[in-house]
């Protein structure tokens, strides 16, 4: 999968925005301030998403290439190797999972502001 179409997606979701606070290699979106989404710009390409933790654990245990959250909750992250062979579709369905993750945990005054964007 490509990072261009990631960076793509991410920014396409509603208040997304993108920073480098870490450092250069590795690219943040978040919703609200809040982290849904880091990519290692760096071979081999992977992000970090967001998860439930039961469903981080299948996820896990059925794709070679998810792996606990590297330098994150590794209950509530996984981090996907993108040349792994996990098919674009579920890809693009584990950042929306992500993303609303981090809305439903929002302060009501923040979400009803998403709502009205």
């Amino acid at each position: 999968m490509d990072i261009e179409l990631i960076r793509n997606y991410c920014l396409s979701k509603k208040s997304a925005a993108e920073s480098f606070p870490f450092d250069d290699n590795t690219l943040v979106f978040k919703v609200a301030n809040k982290m849904f989404c880091l990519m290692d710009l760096n071979p081999p390409f992977s992000i970090n998403l967001k998860c439930d933790p039961i469903k981080a654990i299948e996820l896990r245990e059925t794709y070679s290439g998810v792996k606990p959250g590297y330098h994150m909750n590794k209950k509530h992250w996984n981090t996907i190797e993108l040349n792994s062979g996990i098919p674009d579709g579920k890809i693009y369905k584990w950042i929306d999972d992500s993303y609303n993750l981090v809305v439903s945990g929002l302060p009501l005054k923040l979400k009803m502001k998403l709502i009205k964007e």
